[in-house]
C-alpha cells in the first residue's frame, strides 16, 4: 500500500505525507512541469504539462490497494477501476456507489459552464475539512 498524491492544488500534501511517515507508507507526489515542487519523505513524479497528463501517470503507476488523494472525480473513478482507494481533500471516500452522482455533478457543471452560466467556486477552506480527510485517511490506512 503506498499514498499517492494528485498533488497540484491538493491543500493536504502535508496531512497525508505526515500519516504516511508516521505508519511507514511510502508516498508519491504526481505534478506536471507548471507546478513543480518536492517534499522530504515523499517521491515526486513530474510529467509534462497537459490536459489530464497527471491523471494519467498516477493511474499507470497505481496498485490495486494504493490511496490515491484527489479532488478530480474521473481520475477517481479511473482509481477505483484499478482497484484504487480514493479519497478527496475533504474526506470523502470515493465509491462504486457515490461515484455515478458524482461524475452526473461534474458533467453539470461542465455542461453550465460551456453554455456561459456560471458555478460557485470553492470556499475558504476551514479546519474541519483538514479533520474529515485526517480521519478519512485513516480509516484507509487500518484498512477499515
Amino acid at each position: 500500500m503506498r499514498i499517492l498524491i494528485d498533488a497540484d492544488g491538493c491543500p493536504v500534501v502535508n496531512l497525508a505525507l505526515e500519516a504516511g511517515r508516521r505508519r511507514g507508507v511510502p508516498v508519491l507526489l504526481f505534478c506536471d512541469t507548471a507546478h513543480i515542487f518536492s517534499r522530504e519523505g515523499a517521491e515526486t513524479i513530474t510529467v509534462s504539462k497537459g490536459a489530464d497528463s497527471v491523471d494519467f501517470a498516477l493511474v499507470g503507476r497505481l496498485q490495486p490497494g494504493d490511496i490515491v488523494v484527489t479532488q478530480d472525480y474521473g481520475l477517481a473513478a479511473m482509481c477505483l477501476a484499478k482497484g484504487g482507494r480514493p479519497v478527496s481533500q475533504d474526506g470523502l471516500l470515493f465509491t462504486p456507489d457515490n461515484m455515478d452522482g458524482l461524475l452526473q455533478s461534474r458533467y453539470e457543471t461542465k455542461r453550465i459552464l460551456a453554455a456561459g452560466g456560471r458555478v460557485k467556486g470553492p470556499k475558504k477552506r476551514r479546519s474541519e475539512q483538514d479533520d474529515a480527510f485526517r480521519q478519512a485517511l485513516e480509516r484507509l490506512l487500518e484498512g477499515v
